[in-house]
């Protein structure tokens, strides 16, 4: 949920920064210095750290989950919930500090001084090559889980689930980020554009089609809801069918008595007419 959060912040904060920076066209925004535009770098910074930690966490969480079996997962999660929102609190508030007294300048998106660029820089590098080593360890277990299995079927077939499990955990560990994490800004820019801001844009979809929509229990959630709410469009449609049936019938009654007070008097003389022929 934590994870999702973050996903959520990160895309929003892109929106956010561009609104706000290139709100007017006509003006340079390398000019701009206000303090919405500062708080809108900064939101942005944030949700980008945010959201490696919370890669990081999940991680070491799923690792945790592999190596510590018999260990009930609750008595780390505040651990992991003050770590992956901490964290990243911490050294933006460092960076925001330091940006106030050191570089006040523009809408503190200008990355020349180095010691701006590794206040943000360095932790995301530092959760990236975590999270990469905690991949290969991961990895390594599932390879020896695979053939620790007795009668577990060919090695092809092995080989393809190790393949489908690696493939899964690529966008949840960001492991694409570790292909650029190491190299200048300026090495093979549009290979970094294409691969970085391409599938770091559909990571979020991802994670959530892989580990969200495809889960049994949660297509199976959804499967209730959507049957409740198919049911209660149902009795709606009862109760309000039931409705008009009542108001035509009570619609109908009404024309009927008013029908018959026309006709009535009409009735009257006739048998007022047969009873004096009669008389």
């Amino acid at each position: 949920m934590h994870l999702f959060v973050s996903f959520i912040l990160r895309a929003i904060a892109v929106f956010t920064k561009d609104a706000v920076l290139f709100a007017d066209e006509t003006m340079d925004h390398c000019l701009l210095s206000t303090v919405a535009c500062k708080a809108a770098v900064a939101f942005f910074q944030f949700s980008i750290l945010a959201n490696f930690f919370w890669l990081l966490i999940e991680g070491i969480y799923l690792q945790t989950l592999l190596l510590l079996t018999f260990v009930s997962d609750k008595q780390y999660v505040w651990w992991f919930i003050f770590t992956g929102w901490g964290a990243p609190t911490a050294v933006m508030f460092a960076w925001v500090l330091t940006r106030i007294h050191r570089q006040n300048t523009g809408c503190w998106d200008d990355d020349e001084n180095g010691v701006m660029l590794w206040i943000i820089k360095g932790p995301i590098l530092l959760t990236v090559l975590i999270n990469f080593i905690i991949f290969i360890n991961v990895i390594r277990i599932l390879v020896h889980k695979l053939k620790s299995q007795e009668g577990g079927g060919s090695h092809s077939s092995h080989f393809v689930r190790l393949a489908k499990s690696t493939l899964l955990l690529i966008p949840l560990f960001g492991v694409h980020y570790i292909v650029f994490a190491f190299f200048p800004e300026s090495t093979g820019l549009e290979a970094r554009l294409y691969i970085e801001l391409g599938l770091g844009s559909f990571q979020g979809f991802l994670v959530a089609l892989l580990y969200c929509f495809s889960n049994a229990e949660v297509q199976s959630e959804l499967k209730k809801q959507l049957c409740k709410w198919q049911y209660q469009e149902y009795l709606n449609f009862i109760h309000k069918h039931g409705t008009l049936s009542r108001e035509n019938s009570a619609v109908n009654y009404v024309t009927q008595l008013s029908l018959l007070e026309k006709i009535s008097p009409k009735r009257k003389t006739s048998v007022c007419q047969n009873g004096v022929t009669s008389v």
